[in-house]
């Protein structure tokens, strides 16, 4: 009986903690993906700036072009592009 009044709070203890780790590994896994995506968006808009500036071709990195890449991704780039650019 004391073996189990012992083990049993640790069991508890290691269940409870699987399922907040759970709980919080969901945000975690779009936050970063999130900062990953504003990140490559960041270098693809740096070197479209970098190479492009001989053909014209200019994106402004800011807050704004920022957030929209890291929820649109790369694809966001190419959309900024033709936005910025073309219309």
């Amino acid at each position: 009986m004391d073996f189990f009044m012992i083990i049993m709070p640790y069991l508890i203890a290691i269940l409870l903690l699987c399922i907040v780790l759970k709980i919080v590994s969901v945000p975690f896994k779009v936050i970063t993906k999130f900062i990953i995506n504003s990140l490559l968006g960041a270098i693809a808009i740096l070197a479209i700036n970098y190479w492009g500036a001989s053909y014209g071709l200019f994106i402004g990195l800011n807050i704004f072009t920022s957030v929209f890449i890291g929820i649109a991704g790369v694809p966001g780039v190419a959309l900024l592009l033709l936005l910025t650019n073309f219309v």
